[in-house]
């Protein structure tokens, strides 16, 4: 998921990735609960549209939600506007007082922007206490202006049928493992081995949340800021790059990847025909809901270990935010609050729960089993919030968006004229003249 704000807005870019979804269950216990302002539920009214990316399942879980939350809210009427390239329309429409009363604040709005769109829900000391994510995502001097819908682990969704019908018994450590498991599945099975899911674009930013695994080190986000060179041998983004391109040169991917597609790719994975795609843990049940069989499905770590261990990068995904031009900002937290503390999304979804004293899913099973590490991003020093985005802003690179990696895809396929090496050095130069712009 990402998106950008250039000139209030008016040319951004971003992506990242959809999340997952569900319904929770009112057991009848639910008692009116007080507005940010104090108020209660029953003095809370007004109409309120709240923007989803979750076209399959706003007319069924979210007109549940809508039923639920309106029997504790009686004055409030939500209606729901799904959106199927939520990071594009969003973002032209973020130009414009029209974008809704509740909406997900696109990935890729710089934190000092943060403000101008949007209302804050509180301070971070004060959120920080109740839910995660808090400290690290959009926050601005002191203020948070999201709660996330769901927390997501990092890595790979594969099918464990196909990859045992290839002969592949232990997990890589190692992307050289990974490509020689790839090789396995393609030499030994019907299936496309990984799948990049290019056409839709958004599917290849989900390569860029496995940084700092590499490493192990939750800082490296914040580094960036401190190199000339984020593509050199043995860096983050070194390795996650090569290994999208050496699975390509060597014909592990899809024959045709300007083909590819979005929906019909979750019944491919669950049917066998695709085995792999790096995906965050919150497409998960999307995947087990579409498979022949749920329990096929998995979940890998990113392969590389630091110490003899795995880790996986947790974040939150989609960030439940208020239009800062909302005329029902009450109703409009109202909202956000219950959709975090009662809904259920996250659980249901697979997700880790935006509430610190919430469940852990069941679908990280895998992780647990392979002693996968957690880490959470060391937060950006104060006053440089926003120093990241605005050198990949000023170089045109667009870490969260599909435009690079799909360019790394077509030099891998011969679709380019340049070298993987000839993609990296260009990458760093030009990250290297925007962090003299931008950081002097």
């Amino acid at each position: 998921m990402r998106i950008r704000t250039v000139t209030a807005m008016a040319a951004m870019t971003g992506l990242t990735l959809a999340i997952a979804g569900c319904s929770g269950s009112d057991d009848g216990t639910n008692t009116p609960a007080p507005d940010s302002t104090g108020g209660q539920a029953s003095e809370i009214t007004g109409d309120i549209t709240v923007l989803t990316q979750r076209t399959d399942i706003v007319d069924t879980i979210f007109a549940d939600y809508k039923t639920q939350f309106e029997e504790l809210y009686p004055g409030v009427n939500v209606t729901f506007e799904a959106i199927t390239d939520y990071e594009g329309e969003v973002t032209t429409r973020m130009s414009t007082d029209d974008y809704g009363d509740v909406l997900l604040i696109p990935n890729s709005v710089k934190a000092s922007d943060l403000p101008d769109f949007f209302e804050p829900l509180g301070t971070v000391e004060e959120l920080s206490q109740t839910y995660r994510f808090i400290t690290t995502e959009q926050n601005y001097d002191g203020l948070s202006y999201g709660i996330a819908i769901t927390g997501n682990a990092s890595g790979l969704v594969y099918n464990k049928r196909v990859w045992d019908e290839a002969g592949v018994s232990e997990l890589p450590t190692t992307p050289e493992e990974f490509i020689a498991a790839l090789q396995m599945i393609k030499d030994n099975t019907d299936a496309i081995p990984l799948y990049t899911n290019y056409a839709d674009g958004w599917p290849l930013t989900q390569w860029e949340s496995n940084r700092c695994e590499i490493t192990a080190n939750p800082n490296c986000v914040n580094e960036l800021a401190e190199t000339d060179a984020p593509w050199t041998e043995g860096s983050d983004h070194y390795v996650i790059d090569s290994l999208i391109y050496d699975a390509v040169a060597a014909g592990l991917t899809e024959p045709d990847p300007t083909t590819t597609n979005w929906e019909q790719s979750k019944g491919d994975l669950g049917d066998g025909t695709i085995a792999t795609m790096a995906l965050g843990s919150w497409a998960i049940v999307q995947m087990q809901d579409a498979a022949t069989d749920a329990a096929d499905i998995g979940y890998l770590p990113f392969p590389v270990q630091v110490d003899g261990a795995f880790h996986s990068v947790i974040s939150g995904d989609y960030k439940n935010a208020i239009n800062v031009n909302s005329d029902n900002k009450a109703a409009a937290r109202a909202w956000i609050d219950w959709f975090a503390d009662e809904s259920g999304y996250a659980t249901d979804q697979g997700g880790i729960a935006p509430r610190i004293d919430g469940p852990t899913p069941d679908t990280l099973a895998d992780f647990a089993a392979a002693d996968v590490q957690y880490i959470e991003l060391t937060p950006a020093p104060e006053g440089k919030e926003s120093l990241v985005n605005d050198i990949d802003q000023a170089g045109e690179i667009g870490l969260w968006a599909p435009d690079y990696r799909q360019r790394i895809v077509d030099a891998a396929r011969g679709a380019r004229d340049e070298s993987k090496q000839d993609i990296f050095d260009d990458l760093n130069s030009r990250w290297a003249s925007a962090r003299a712009q931008v950081a002097g």
